[in-house]
């Protein structure tokens, strides 16, 4: 009993490195610093630190430096380059929280690396299928790391409670799952990198990949084909960077047909301010109904025995967050589990995996191209490239 208490006593400390410190690199820096005060309290205590941050660019690490500062945390080594930062030994795990285009690359030298970091890496896995496949296949010569996606939208408290729902039977087989995102436009980023679909993918990839992660999950099945229809119609317009305007769509339909029969359907508008919930999220099996609502952080459930009457209206909340952040919680809890699973590597996977991050992307990426072509684009000429 000694040696086991002894060995609880003395879980090493994770060190983690921020790849990529703009506005999501913060993000990360802000929930580490709040998880590294909840779980230094717990039994056995979890020991975790953010040793470097790396970025080319000086502003950005500037302004890591400062937070870092802010939040009372030691000052974490700088590196203009993620090679620096692999090559210091510094850190044990990695998050990659840079532009879109650069993550390929990044993945790619992380895993061949000689030393072993595990990584959190900022969806989309990739801008494109076939980078992702690569990166997939150089993972499988790596069972000494893990690899989790960033698609923490299904950590949000009602979004959670809802797969919870429907994971439950409570609304027999998912028939159709409908997902809204009336928001505001991008935000400027570094460069202006986000304006521009050769370096995020498409806006249906690197805004979107949330949304058909979560249609995939909801449904308990794996796409079949896509039809959509989008545009550029307010957004960026009158923008001109190095000569060029923008080319992200700022509104889409999407359809997306499952291999169980089921089907899902995006609603994106991105000029939608004026909206009391961001995300409004719908899925209707053949007993009853459940809707999630976010920021409200409201989920309905109701049958169709019961009528409007008998739809029960619930609060949803975790008490695990310890910070809210940008997203609602749900970063927070993607570092939870996160942590969780390099803890216990060899007994648990990364609670989204590779395999999930791909088939993200190659939805939005059949929905770029079924924009372009005006038909539908089946999932397996996507992945076939």
């Amino acid at each position: 009993m000694a040696t086991t208490t002894a060995t609880a006593a003395a879980a090493p400390e994770v060190r983690y490195g921020i790849v990529g410190v703009g506005m999501m690199g913060r993000e990360h820096l802000h929930n580490l610093a709040h998880l590294a005060g909840e779980v230094g309290r717990a039994e056995p205590p979890v020991r975790l630190r953010v040793t470097c941050l790396a970025d080319p660019h000086p502003e950005s690490l500037q302004l890591g430096l400062q937070l870092a500062a802010d939040l009372a945390l030691p000052a974490p080594q700088i590196f203009s380059g993620h090679g620096e930062l692999l090559d210091s030994g510094l850190c044990d795990a990695v998050v990659v929280s840079s532009p879109n285009m650069t993550h390929y690359q990044i993945l790619m030298d992380i895993i061949s690396h000689p030393k072993p970091h595990h990584i959190l890496v900022e969806k989309p896995l990739c801008t494109t299928v076939q980078d992702c496949q690569k990166v997939v296949e150089a993972a499988k010569q790596r069972s000494d790391i893990l690899v989790q996606v960033g698609l923490e939208y299904r950590y949000m408290p009602p979004v959670a409670k809802l797969i919870d729902t429907v994971k439950s039977g409570t609304l027999g087989q998912v028939r159709m799952v409908a997902i809204r995102e009336h928001r505001f436009p991008f935000l400027v980023k570094v460069n202006n990198w986000n304006r521009f679909n050769c370096n995020s993918g498409g806006t249906l990839v690197e805004k979107c990949c949330h949304f058909f992660d979560l249609m995939r999950l909801f449904a308990a099945a794996n796409p079949v084909r896509v039809m959509a229809s989008g545009a550029i119609d307010v957004n960026h317009k009158d923008e001109i960077y190095d000569g060029k305007v923008p080319d992200i769509i700022d509104n889409a339909y999407v359809i997306v047909e499952f291999d169980n029969g089921s089907r899902g359907m995006l609603d994106l508008c991105m000029f939608a301010e004026g909206s009391r919930n961001e995300q409004e999220i719908s899925v209707v099996g053949d007993i009853g109904k459940g809707e999630a609502f976010v920021p409200e952080s409201i989920v309905r459930v109701g049958k169709r025995t019961g009528g409007r009457d008998g739809v029960v209206t619930i609060m949803a909340e975790d008490e695990r967050i310890k910070y809210q952040g940008l997203h609602h919680g749900s970063s927070y809890l993607e570092h939870l589990n996160f942590l969780s699973a390099i803890r216990l590597q060899g007994a648990s996977g990364p609670s989204v995996d590779l395999t999930d991050g791909l088939l993200s992307v190659a939805i939005g990426v059949a929905g770029q191209l079924s924009i372009e072509k005006g038909r539908f684009v089946t999932i397996e000429e996507v992945l076939a490239g």
